[in-house]
């Protein structure tokens, strides 16, 4: 990770967008230093699209999916368990600064809090795009179309990063608060996987056990996967607006919680 040189007055005395963006651009010099971490990333999507698009593809023949292939099912799940994966790792950029020292400096400059947070959230986001942009690649050429258009991609676009917004700052929240890459990873695995299988990123809800699909009801995965099929398709869920308000209103709670773990830490050393 780059290092950081501790702010002087001119720092207090410039804005908070000035602030925000020069922590966003540490974490994007870092970003680019490491490609290796992001690109390696898409290689899960590539396998489950590839490898479970065609294992299961006879799948698309149920009347369950419509007439849609399991592929065209499938992208949307795919899209937002790339965001998913990546956000729950987002608190280890944290812990690495907690242990170089680099975060100490951080909390003694002059720098507001919600910068400092918005600036590496600001960073994920955009490594989550263009993830996502991939995947949505990597999806058409496997098969899958987008009746919706670019409109309809742009708002699978935006869900994934509201998404992403969620278990990004939770991470962040999480790392903070333990300052353990153990238990950061140990919690994260314990989240995402319940997460992406009790809802409908593989399957229809009609598809599933009754118990999952209670579940799947009230799980976010399935509000922004179904909002993702919406917009790769046009036709978007009864529930639509009540399921972008209930994701938006995670994803200020999420940040809520980072901003707010990163002053019980300040207040700690």
């Amino acid at each position: 990770m780059t290092a950081v040189t501790v702010p002087g007055p001119a720092a207090a005395r410039s804005g908070w967008f000035t602030q925000t963006g020069q922590v966003l651009r540490r974490w994007l010099i870092a970003t680019l230093r490491q490609m290796w971490g992001p690109a390696m990333s898409l290689v899960q999507p590539v396998i489950w699209i590839v490898l479970f698009g065609t294992v299961f593809s006879s799948l698309g023949a149920l009347p369950q999916f419509g007439t849609t292939g399991y592929i065209d099912y499938l992208v949307p799940g795919i899209l937002m368990m790339t965001v998913l994966y990546s956000g729950a790792w987002a608190g280890t950029g944290y812990i690495d600064d907690i242990r170089s020292g680099v975060m100490d400096q951080y909390l003694t400059s002059p720098v507001p809090r919600t910068a400092i947070v918005t600036g590496q959230l600001a960073q994920q986001l955009i490594v989550g795009v263009a993830q996502s942009l991939v995947v949505l690649g990597i999806g058409w050429l496997a098969g899958a179309r987008y009746p919706g258009g670019p409109g309809g991609l742009l708002v699978a676009l935006g869900v994934a990063t509201v998404l992403a917004m969620i278990f990004c700052c939770c991470s962040a929240a999480i790392a903070l608060t333990s300052r353990s890459q153990i238990a950061l990873i140990s919690l994260s695995q314990l989240i995402v996987l319940p997460a992406t299988f009790l809802s409908t990123t593989m399957m229809p809800a009609s598809l599933l056990p009754d118990w999952v699909q209670a579940v799947a009801r009230w799980n976010p995965m399935t509000w922004a996967v179904e909002l993702g099929r919406g917009g790769q398709s046009g036709s978007y869920p009864d529930a639509a607006w009540g399921e972008l308000g209930g994701l938006v209103l995670l994803a200020a709670l999420a940040f809520f919680w980072a901003v707010r773990s990163i002053r019980s830490y300040q207040r700690s050393i």
